[in-house]
């Protein structure tokens, strides 16, 4: 629903995260209002709920905040027209509760020092928000004076670790009502302490923040805490039994993060690109949070505010995703064989560990999988409770995610040899140019050991993964298959064109039999013999493709030989 009518055109609200300004200030708005009701609703105390970063969560908090909140103004207006003034119940508890707001979005910094200063400055904040208590006849003189250390950045890290608790029981006493109390991003600082290697100080700090605040609380009335994992329980929420939380996993809220089909049509015809709803959608469509199929809202946003611009990965652009990066290149061969598997379109069945901490991340190639799903670069397909944990085809959501997995994938060769270089690899493949391929792939082999970590997996498993790899350069102009049946058998690699008169290639893999006299030369021709008894090429035959060049890669330790073939039907396209 748009809030408001006017005949001219609303702004499209790129970065704008409060919601008195998104609705105040002429901007395009999603109504998401529902949400409070689900909110009031829940007879959980306190609710946390994962969702990918820039799904909306700030902006739904923010509102949370400006509806419950006790305030001068009044904020009952900024609800006018939208979904939850139809609920003359949840319209009673607007403007009825103390509020603590706090988000953690922005504590991303290198050391313990500055990322302690800036929660220092956050609680500051907050508490000056509330500067009126230091006037009220329910304070006493000693809370008054712990107010005023905690609110001119004078208090010990035991006060400011115990703040929210004590504020709330402040904001309780004035007001006559328990408080609410936000909290967004609560685990940016959790993720940015795991990268730059001050974890323990800042778990344990936020873990007695957190603690204090919503355990046995008499002074809490609800809280609702957003962030992208769920963090293991005994991590940071230590003892806490009235935590529910609902990841994208679970059916509850999965609507008021991100935008649903009905909510994108509706935003494309508003701003008459209705015509474009395919390609939005094979870009940005595609997450499923329960069983809701949701776009990514801010890739639809910004494609809406500048579609004559083309579609563009947006979202993955807004991160460095440097966690992704480091957790895919750390990866065995399993783990890189497997996103080449996904790149395909392929789906993996993964048991999901939902209670991970950010330290065990890297300690399992489940947790991996399990951490690419929470943080929005995978999908689950489907999802079966086994035994108490969730079983899940795994999938890439769309092609912006498809994009950034192409990239990793792509900077690790450029980074070995630089761009010409792999660029010359790919085009002398595609020309037929065996012998400048051979040296090129030679030179990539001796620099590529070590990141495919074949940690035993046998020979041909690693030339197989790493071909792959290489190839994700020429996508989307080829497609390119593994592993799939053709003919009367299953071939090593394919490489289809989209343009049809273009060569398809095979390629088979073999390593040498030295046990039974053989060498690398013999071993690439028993590989091209393969190619040609099994049929592999049918399938390029199928699609319309009169050319074709079989490739038989040898290999011994290191030592690499290719030899290649090329076929050409007689028959003319018609």
């Amino acid at each position: 629903m748009i809030w408001g009518a006017e005949s001219v055109k609303k702004r499209i609200a790129i970065g704008v995260s409060d919601f008195r300004e998104m609705l105040t200030g002429a901007y395009y708005y999603v109504d998401k209002t529902l949400f409070i009701k689900d909110i009031l609703e829940d007879g959980s105390k306190v609710i946390l709920l994962p969702r990918p970063r820039r799904f909306g969560k700030t902006l739904n908090m923010s509102m949370l905040r400006y509806f419950f909140e006790k305030s001068a103004p009044d904020h009952s207006g900024l609800f006018e027209n939208l979904a939850i003034c139809r609920h003359a119940d949840c319209m009673a508890k607007q403007g009825q509760y103390p509020v603590i707001y706090l988000t953690f979005k922005d504590l991303k910094h290198n050391t313990w020092k500055v990322t302690y200063d800036s929660f220092v400055q956050l609680i500051y904040t907050e508490y000056n928000r509330h500067l009126y208590l230091l006037d009220s006849s329910v304070m006493s003189d000693m809370d008054k004076k712990y107010f005023r250390r905690v609110s001119m950045e004078e208090g010990s890290e035991a006060d400011y670790a115990g703040s929210i608790k004590k504020l709330s029981e402040f904001l309780s006493k004035h007001y006559g009502k328990k408080t609410i109390i936000l909290i967004d991003e609560y685990d940016v600082p959790i993720q940015q302490a795991y990268l730059k290697q001050y974890y323990d100080p800042l778990v344990s700090f936020l873990r007695n923040l957190m603690t204090a605040a919503l355990k046995d609380n008499n002074y809490l009335e609800k809280a609702v805490l957003t962030g992208v994992m769920r963090v293991a329980r005994e991590s940071l929420f230590s003892g806490l039994n009235n935590l529910s939380v609902w990841t994208l996993l679970d059916e509850p809220y999965s609507r008021y993060f991100g935008f649903l089909e009905s909510e994108v049509e509706e935003l494309l015809n508003y701003y008459g690109i209705e015509s474009q709803i395919e390609e939005v959608r094979s870009w940005y469509n595609g997450y499923i949070f329960g069983d809701t199929v949701v776009y990514n809202p801010w890739s639809v946003l910004k494609y809406a505010q500048n579609w004559q611009g083309g579609l563009q990965p947006y979202w993955v652009n807004t991160s460095d995703n440097e966690l992704v990066k480091r957790l895919i290149s750390k990866g065995g061969y399993e783990l890189k064989s497997e996103l080449e598997e996904l790149l395909q379109g392929g789906a993996l069945v993964k048991t999901i560990n939902q209670n991970i901490s950010m330290g065990e991340v890297e300690q399992s190639e489940e947790n991996v999988w399990s951490f690419l799903l929470f943080s929005g670069y995978l999908k689950a397909l489907t999802r079966d409770l086994i035994r108490g944990d969730f079983v899940c085809r795994l999938a890439i959501p769309n092609y912006e995610v498809e994009v950034l997995y192409q990239k990793i994938i792509l900077s690790w060769f450029v980074n070995q040899s630089g761009r010409n270089k792999l660029q010359s690899l790919l085009n002398s493949l595609m020309s037929g140019e065996v012998k400048t391929f051979t040296a090129l792939f030679k030179e990539y082999v001796m620099a590529s050991l070590s990141y495919f970590d074949t940690g035993g997996q046998e020979p041909e498993q690693f030339y197989h993964a790493f071909v792959l790899g290489l190839l994700v350069g020429l996508r989307p102009e080829h497609e390119v298959k593994s592993n799939r049946e053709s003919g009367y058998g299953r071939y090593d690699v394919m490489i289809i064109p989209r343009d049809l008169k273009q060569a398809g290639i095979i390629i088979e893999f073999k390593k040498v039999e030295a046990d039974e006299g053989e060498d690398l030369e013999k071993a690439a021709e028993r590989a091209l013999q393969q190619i040609d008894a099994k049929e592999y090429g049918q399938e390029l035959i199928e699609r319309g493709i009169r050319k074709i060049r079989k490739l038989g890669i040898a290999f011994r330790g290191k030592e690499v030989l290719v030899r290649a073939k090329d076929w050409e039907s007689q028959t003319s396209l018609t």
